[in-house]
């Protein structure tokens, strides 16, 4: 009797597969205002800013830097193992040769120092699990704790020790609530925040600027925890209500046909679906595991931002 194809014979699943929390909810399009959300929480970690500030083009290739990003993300998730692999060696590699320097001290520091990467990892997490669970994509509290765990591989590849790396909720909440008192506004981080709010775009885009994209950033804004909104001093809507339109937004956005939105290059998806076939297709009810039944959408919390408020996906 066949056993089966050998391991060697079988697809690469990558990092995660698709059986992995990551899998599903990477896929959501809500993704890309949770990656915005994590853009403004990390401008409010003063080194952290300023090596991007010192040492990238952000301010002419902001657009370019954002696709990279996201890209970087899609092939962790979806790629792939050695192409991960590969993709996390460039990126040691260019942090091993940047550095910043304090203004204020002529203080020189390397832009891989694991606090440094330890805060843009933990922010990005918690971006994109608070915009996800508030969004009303189906992740129960024990899932929540999968993903935290899962990206701990995603941060050995950027250089930290995975045990290094909080590993649930409560982890997550500590790590912030012991990072908060270095937090601020500086003029790096207003310059983000300036560039998010009004992007430079060609005369053409303009209208799609005003109309599109100050909502995604602004939607964004919107869900950072609220000492974030003390720190850039304006004031965001009653988390409730932000719930409420960040609900309606995926809603919304799910209704755009999945494989219409996955061909966008480089199309990380659908080439992960061509290598491990059809059932490997992300999508909310791939997390319909007994636990997300007991603890289903509508009564999905979490902490915030490293806050303790906790929120309720309205029903």
């Amino acid at each position: 009797m066949s056993e089966g194809p050998r391991a060697a014979d079988r697809p690469d699943p990558g990092l995660f597969g698709p059986g992995s929390v990551t899998w599903q909810a990477h896929a959501d399009p809500v993704m890309w205002i949770a990656g915005v959300r994590a853009l403004y929480l990390q401008a409010l970690h003063p080194r952290a800013v300023r090596g991007v500030m010192q040492n990238s083009d952000f301010r002419r290739d902001a657009w370019g830097r954002l696709l990279r990003t996201a890209s970087f993300v899609g092939t962790l998730t979806y790629g792939t193992t050695g192409a991960a692999e590969r993709a996390g060696a460039r990126v040691r590699r260019i942090h091993s040769l940047l550095g910043a320097t304090d203004p204020a001290t002529g203080e020189r520091y390397g832009v891989g120092e694991p606090a440094l990467l330890l805060w843009v990892h933990c922010a990005e997490v918690d971006s994109y699990l608070s915009v996800l669970r508030r969004s009303g994509f189906p992740v129960s509290d024990a899932q929540a704790d999968r993903y935290i765990d899962e990206n701990r591989e995603s941060a050995r590849l950027v250089g930290l020790d995975p045990a290094q790396v909080p590993a649930d909720r409560a982890a997550l909440a500590a790590y912030f609530a012991s990072v908060r008192p270095g937090l601020a506004a500086t003029a790096d981080s207003r310059e983000v925040d300036a560039f998010l709010r009004r992007p430079p775009v060609s005369a053409v885009l303009t209208p799609a600027r005003e109309v599109i994209w100050r909502q995604v950033a602004g939607l964004a804004y919107a869900a950072l925890p609220p000492y974030a909104h003390e720190l850039y001093g304006r004031r965001a809507p009653e988390p409730e209500t932000v719930t409420r339109r960040l609900t309606a937004t995926g809603n919304a956005l799910r209704c755009i046909p999945a494989r219409l939105r996955w061909q966008l290059p480089p199309r990380h998806i659908l080439k992960a679906m061509d290598r491990l076939g059809p059932g490997s297709r992300p999508a909310p009810c791939g997390l319909r595991t007994p636990d997300a039944i007991l603890d289903g959408p509508r009564e999905a919390k979490l902490h915030d931002g490293g806050d303790s408020t906790r929120w309720r996906t309205p029903g």
